[in-house]
């Protein structure tokens, strides 16, 4: 494991458990940046395949156990499931990418703006919570440029450390650092 990933699992590692005991406190605006940032130039198969293996590789050095999945215009490019993950995890990736490429926005965006203006995020009206889930985990794959091509989802952990795991991810495969 080179130093970058290991300094990314220990900052998962110390960050996850601040992340969900202040998930409340995340201000939107934050989310907002994030989705902003984490653009790709270009993505094809082997972008999904790389990016899909990060969120593995950091799962893997942080100890923590996820499914993982990565999918461009609907075609599912990259799904790996750690031991312990069974269909039901299928499942919640599913729910999560349906609400990400509905609102364009992060799983984890909707789930703080339901919860931050006093709403449930388990009870959406107009939406089915058979196939839509306001937890973190799903993330849009935007090209700069706005085009919004796909999700990249991740579930196992609480919906904040799935985010934050995802939000590495990105952030190590893109080489952005985001304050």
């Amino acid at each position: 494991m080179g130093i970058r990933t290991a300094l990314i699992a220990a900052m998962l590692l110390v960050a996850t458990p601040q992340l969900a005991l202040a998930q409340s406190e995340v201000p939107l605006a934050a989310l907002a940046r994030q989705e902003q940032l984490l653009q790709f130039d270009s993505f094809n198969n082997d972008t999904a395949l790389a990016l899909g293996n990060k969120v593995v590789e950091l799962a893997r050095a942080g100890n923590k156990k996820v499914a993982v999945n990565v999918t461009r215009d609907g075609l599912m490019l990259f799904y790996f499931g750690m031991d312990g993950m069974t269909a039901d995890h299928a499942n919640w990736i599913r729910r999560k990418s349906n609400l990400v490429n509905r609102t364009g926005h992060s799983s984890f965006y909707t789930h703080t703006e339901i919860k931050n203006s006093g709403g449930d995020y388990d009870k959406i009206p107009s939406l089915d919570m058979k196939d839509y889930a306001a937890h973190g985990g799903s993330f849009p794959l935007i090209l700069k440029g706005g085009a919004h091509i796909g999700t990249i989802t991740v579930t196992g952990l609480p919906g904040p450390e799935d985010h934050a795991l995802v939000v590495a991810a990105l952030k190590a495969y893109l080489k952005v650092e985001i304050d």
